[in-house]
């Protein structure tokens, strides 16, 4: 090939093949008129220039290397011309897969069913020539229905070719189908569309004037007025037989109460004396069925139908009826208070007997009867729904028996000297103290139905000063139904400011000396309702007093740990807020706001706190008593829970153990043995052996601080009971031998003969349970083996050898069957590439013809717009054109 660029190399390829015009014309000297080439000729150049092609673009063939080349062989695609195949594929596709690809949304069309009309290798000539033949083929077949025949078709006798229609040959129309409105022949001929044949006088009135056409109401009336005259006289037949029916029916009637032939002749002469009453007195006798038939009809028909009630209203519709009622009954106690008449006793009056059922309103999920028990509203107003209680409403709802107690806890000793209290911060910060529960008998005031919505603690102790304990539900219950947030915008706010003022009170009625626990049960399904209102704020709220908490550890713990003027433990109020958020949120949530700190501060309650007395051992052993309420779901592992209750059982029981050194297992005890904490064990005595276990009265304990026996012996009974709860909450943990086993040997230590018999029978229980339990996670426990695998065969270097060395038996198997599914895996396989070779190159190519019409919208819309743009210059150059014209024209006539 030579030199050059590619236009170079065309050119002398050309020259070279004598293609080329100008060595034509030298070669014959003159121009010489074009001659008709021959297909020889033809076909030689062809061949030639498709030479030169291939040759100007040499990667256009694919040759593939054969790897040993045997002489006079063929091997099929060895060589491939890939643009060639791949240009043949776009064709193939235009001519079918764009079409359809077209058609997609295309309904409808016309299928062209011509004989040779699809078929190209037919000329018109035999196309008509086919059509011909097909067509003499289907007329010479015999027709048993053929009607061209000479047989002469009859019906009755009459030849049905003489008949113009089937009117006089009995085809008529049934009565009942002449009912209906049909109308007859002589009707339809006279009146419709006949009587054009008449005696010309029919169309001269009788003054000899041409008749006047008639209106369409007119023509109309006139049908159905004969009509009606051809009916009449078919309903008088029916009339008639009718009233003969009625005439026949006493005759029947007294055969179907004919007497019966077995009376007595007397009885049946009575009978037939009173025609009249045939149904009565002919009647059978009935059975005892028929009876209670007839009388549950009858019921039936006394009985009240249904009323229809009330339809479901809305939250909003009942907050208003609600708030509606309580200002009425309101202002009803205002007036009773005053002494004037009140507005509605006359309508109470009149409407006393009939007392409004209650509807699907009405009614909650914990609906309760009015006749028994009054709503949370308050007596005097009915109908009133019951707001949703807190399912842990009570404080004694603690799994073991103790926790009833548990939750009668008292709080920090708020009793102690004054400078200990300018040091810690108090939980509830008031000024006013409300004094309620005096010995004194007061007369019970009727309840106000509406109140202010308290901002602050003061605010909401002024509002309650002369309401009863069992009525402060009722207030609350009013104030947050007067300011649902759905009756006014700033309601809201009030509301979440009401929960605060909630979580004070109950820390303020919770404190020493006098708590109120009752009072705490009735609070908590309003905080409960008030924080699944405002979850965020009421947070907020709950975290606000933890972290107040955590200060005032923060503060005794600086004061020294062991000092016993410093307030480390938490008090009774402090316990029943633990105690309520326990209650109020989710505890078994992996992060929780409020639930996550105050896990965190039970736990530095209980690991940073030292023991000084039985006052924190109660408190310890509430928090204990909390985290296994905390953890029931959850059983997430509390470290300092077990450590305490260790610690409890040495302080409190006396035991054989000398020294912190002796001590089973590896859990701290920096308390043991020491001074404060020897006085805590229970003395030996003839007295201690009489008692028995009971509740702990843990607000006396924490309040007054007494040292009795019989306090020691209820906690360690506690303390016992705790720790079987803790064994069966993490008897499946791995570490559950480690965790317990030192409290099988602690126990072992413990010196029984001093104690009372229910202590040594619960210490010997509860060393009964651990046992087994220590036994089953044993046995659950496997020793550490190496992974089970198949084994692994030692890896050898002696060469393979094969029967026959021939590639082409090299895959063969000598099972037939197995080779022909190799065979059969192998093409799948190859066809199933091909099949995905060939989806994605049909997806390439519609892609690129969407992104071909895509370019042609682009270009048509372009150039409309050029037009556009064009046309609106050219009118504005116009327009530009005319002002300067007329601004010259105004210039030369010395206008400005």
């Amino acid at each position: 090939m030579a030199k050059g660029s590619q236009l170079s190399q065309l050119k002398n390829a050309l020259s070279q093949a004598g293609l080329s015009k100008q060595q034509q014309q030298q070669k014959n000297g003159k121009k010489r008129k074009r001659s008709v080439l021959d297909e020889k000729e033809k076909q030689r150049k062809a061949a030639k220039l498709k030479e030169i092609q291939q040759k100007m673009n040499p990667f256009d063939v694919k040759v593939t290397k054969l790897k040993h080349d045997v002489g006079g062989r063929r091997i099929a695609g060895t060589v491939g011309r890939p643009a060639q195949s791949k240009q043949a594929g776009i064709e193939r596709r235009k001519k079918t897969l764009l079409k359809e690809f077209e058609d997609r949304d295309h309904a409808g069309g016309i299928l062209d069913r011509r004989f040779g009309e699809n078929d190209p290798t037919m000329t018109p000539e035999e196309r008509m020539l086919e059509r011909f033949t097909r067509e003499r083929q289907r007329n010479s077949r015999g027709d048993a229905y053929n009607l061209e025949d000479d047989d002469e078709l009859t019906h009755y006798g009459q030849s049905l070719s003489n008949l113009d229609d089937f009117d006089n040959v009995g085809l008529r129309l049934e009565e009942e189908e002449e009912d209906q409105g049909h109308i007859d022949r002589r009707t339809v001929h006279e009146s419709h569309f006949g009587g054009f044949d008449d005696e010309d006088d029919d169309d001269e009135d009788s003054d000899g004037q041409p008749q006047r056409k008639k209106s369409k109401a007119e023509v109309m009336s006139e049908v159905m007025a004969k009509s009606k005259e051809y009916k009449a006289p078919q309903q008088e037949e029916d009339v008639n037989l009718r009233h003969q029916l009625d005439e026949e029916l006493d005759t029947l009637r007294s055969l179907l109460y004919a007497p019966d032939p077995s009376l007595k002749a007397s009885d049946r002469h009575s009978l037939e004396e009173k025609p009249s009453s045939a149904p009565a007195a002919f009647a059978l006798p009935t059975d005892e069925k028929d009876q209670e038939y007839d009388q549950f009809v009858r019921e039936l028909a006394f009985e009240k139908r249904a009323q229809p009630k009330d339809r479901t209203k809305t939250e909003e519709e009942l907050a208003v009826e609600e708030k509606e009622a309580l200002e009425k009954a309101e202002k009803q106690r205002l007036r009773r208070m005053q002494g004037l008449e009140d507005i509605d006793d006359d309508e109470d009056r009149g409407g006393k007997g009939r007392r409004r059922q209650r509807g699907g309103d009405d009614l909650d999920d914990d609906f309760v009867d009015e006749e028994n028990t009054s709503g949370v509203l308050g007596a005097g107003l009915e109908g009133q729904e019951v707001e949703e209680d807190s399912e842990d409403s009570e404080d004694d709802d603690e799994g073991g028996g103790e926790e009833g107690d548990l939750t009668s806890e008292d709080s920090e000793e708020e009793g102690d000297n004054e400078a200990e209290e300018s040091e810690s911060e108090t939980l509830v910060k008031t000024n006013k103290y409300v004094t309620n529960s005096s010995g004194k008998t007061v007369d019970r005031k009727e309840l106000p139905y509406t109140f202010p919505c308290p901002g602050t603690h003061d605010e909401f102790l002024e509002i309650i000063e002369d309401v009863e304990d069992a009525d402060l539900s009722t207030v609350v219950k009013r104030i947050r139904t007067l300011y649902h947030p759905s009756l006014a915008q700033d309601n809201k706010f009030k509301l979440q400011a009401l929960t605060g003022v909630l979580i004070d009170h109950i820390l303020y009625i919770t404190s020493p000396p006098t708590p109120k626990f009752t009072l705490l049960a009735s609070l908590i399904p309003h905080l409960y309702a008030l924080s699944k209102s405002f979850p965020t704020q009421s947070a907020k709220r709950f975290v606000e007093k933890l972290n107040l908490m955590q200060k005032n550890l923060k503060r005794g713990l600086s004061h020294g740990v062991t000092e016993s003027s410093s307030k480390t433990w938490p008090g009774l109020a402090e316990l029943s807020l633990l105690r309520v958020t326990g209650l109020i949120w989710p505890t078994s949530d992996m992060n929780h706001p409020v639930i996550s700190p105050a896990r965190l501060l039970m736990g530095s309650y209980l690991g940073l706190c030292r023991v000084r007395s039985l006052q924190d051992i109660a408190s310890g052993l509430f928090l204990c008593t909390l985290f296994l309420q905390y953890e029931g779901f959850s059983k997430r592992l509390v470290p300092e829970a077990i450590t305490f209750l260790y610690n409890a059982i040495l302080h409190l029981a006396p035991n054989t153990l000398k020294d912190e050194s002796a001590l089973p297992g590896c859990f701290p005890a920096p308390d043991f043995r020491s001074d404060r904490c020897m006085v805590l064990a229970i003395i030996s005595g003839k007295a201690t052996k009489r008692m028995c276990i009971r509740k702990p009265d843990l607000t006396r304990l924490l309040a007054e601080g007494t040292m009795d026996e019989q306090a020691k012996v209820d906690l360690l009974g506690l303390t016992l009971e705790l720790m079987n709860q803790y064994a069966d909450l993490y008897k499946g943990f791995q570490g559950f031998v480690e965790l317990f086993e030192p409290a099988t040997a602690l126990m072992d230590s413990v010196k029984c003969d001093g104690l009372p018999h229910d202590v040594t029978t619960k210490l010997s229980s509860t060393k009964d349970m651990l046992g087994r339990l220590l036994k089953f996670s044993h046995l659950a426990r496997r020793p550490l083996v190496l992974q089970a695998h198949k084994a692994i065969p030692i890896a050898t270097y002696i060469p393979r050898f094969e029967h026959s060395s021939s590639n082409y038996l090299r895959n063969r198997d000598p099972d037939h069957e197995r080779n022909e599914s190799a065979k059969l895996r192998a093409q799948y396989k190859q066809e199933k590439k091909g099949a995905i070779r060939e989806l994605r190159k049909d997806a390439r190519f519609l892609a690129a013809e969407q992104q071909k019409k895509e370019k042609e919208k682009d270009q048509v819309y372009n150039e409309r717009m050029k037009k556009v743009y064009g046309s609106l210059e050219s009118e504005r150059a116009e327009q530009k054109a005319m002002d300067k014209e007329k601004m010259k024209d105004k210039k030369r006539s010395g206008r400005k």
